[in-house]
């Protein structure tokens, strides 16, 4: 019973996506019928899952995944048009058709905590993108990744906080000698994992992944603030878990907008109260590894800009460097380069250059 009983609560998340396959989800039902805590943890997960697709809470108890409707796709999630598309929106329409699909199927971010709602937001961009990439998974994307490698980076990257908040993983081990710098076992983590899912469809990818993110998404971390504030080391950083989340956030959106720009297809940016939590973290980063240098007075414009003193602030400001907010998350995010990315500079061009160089080699993405 006890190795059953461990057996099915691995397999809960996956379930609660609709990633089963109906034999193990014979075995998951009967289960949840007899034991309250998995029954628990299952509908918590289900939960979790009707938030990142905006669906109402039913009132029947969890039962198997819903079926695909033709007009609406599984889980209300957006279906094709006459022409293969989400809908019939022309591609490159400035409110693409992206923003309409997210529009629709927009998390109900209040039932996280704001440090989390921002990757659920992201999660639920990347699942709106899904339909458009059928048939195109080997697209080239970035790096040496083609789609499907892109969705399995992610799955790498989301696995370093699911471990540390005690996210079981499906993934095999990496076989990687203690002592291995933390950049170098993260590049071996991300191909072992490239390599694996590459062996299965971009479909088994994609559960993966879901199922991976509504767990994260269930943790008591990703709705408790105070639990958030405990810092962990993740991938090298050592910050809080509600930091963790925001980075999560960063990675997911950037990803997205790598596979859409490949597609021709544009990806819109995160919402403006999300995207300024992404700016925040990065300029908090940023200006730790500026501590020495000469101070720039740094402005964020947007409908809330806002600016910093980065640097060493005890002399007089050398240069003042203005930027959007999304080149500016490109630029840490490693797709705009330091001398072509757009900035308004006044002042010492060299102090400026320093930080815009400074915050291209933040990149990990």
């Amino acid at each position: 019973m006890t190795n059953d009983h461990d057996g099915v609560r691995e397999l809960l998340a996956a379930w609660a996506v609709g990633a089963l396959p109906p034999g193990e989800r014979r075995r998951v039902a009967p289960h949840l019928a007899g034991c309250a805590s998995c029954a628990a943890e299952a509908e918590r997960l289900r939960a979790t899952v009707r938030l990142l697709d905006g669906t109402p809470e039913p009132s029947a108890e969890p039962g198997p995944a819903p079926a695909a409707d033709p007009d609406h796709g599984v889980n209300g999630r957006p279906g094709h048009g006459a022409n293969g598309r989400l809908d019939d929106t022309p591609p490159g329409r400035a409110d693409g058709v992206l923003a309409l699909a997210l529009r629709s199927r927009r998390p109900r971010a209040a039932e996280l905590a704001h440090h989390a709602a921002p990757y659920a937001v992201a999660v639920a961009g990347l699942q709106a993108l899904v339909p458009e990439v059928e048939g195109r998974w080997g697209t080239p994307v970035v790096h040496d990744w083609d789609a499907h490698a892109t969705v399995a980076h992610l799955v790498a990257a989301d696995e370093h906080l699911a471990v540390r908040l005690g996210v079981d993983t499906p993934l095999p081990l990496s076989h990687i000698p203690e002592g291995t710098p933390a950049p170098d076992a993260w590049a071996r983590r991300t191909a072992d994992v490239i390599a694996h899912e590459h062996r299965r469809t971009p479909a088994q990818t994609l559960d993966t992944w879901a199922a991976q993110a509504a767990a994260l998404l269930a943790t008591p971390e990703a709705a408790d603030p105070e639990l958030a504030a405990r810092p962990v080391t993740v991938m090298g950083l050592r910050l809080p878990v509600a930091d963790h989340f925001v980075i999560r956030a960063f990675e997911a959106w950037i990803h997205t907008d790598d596979i859409g720009r490949a597609l021709g297809l544009p990806v819109p940016p995160p919402p403006d109260e999300h995207l300024w939590s992404l700016v925040r973290l990065a300029v908090r980063i940023l200006g730790l590894a500026l501590h020495d240098a000469p101070p720039v007075l740094f402005e964020v414009t947007g409908p809330t800009g806002t600016s910093w003193i980065l640097g060493d602030d005890t002399g007089p400001v050398h240069a003042e460097l203005s930027m959007d907010p999304v080149d500016f998350c490109l630029l840490v995010g490693g797709r705009h380069a330091p001398d072509e990315v757009p900035r308004g500079i006044t002042g010492d061009e060299s102090a400026a250059r320093t930080v815009l160089e400074r915050a291209a080699s933040l990149a990990w993405l």
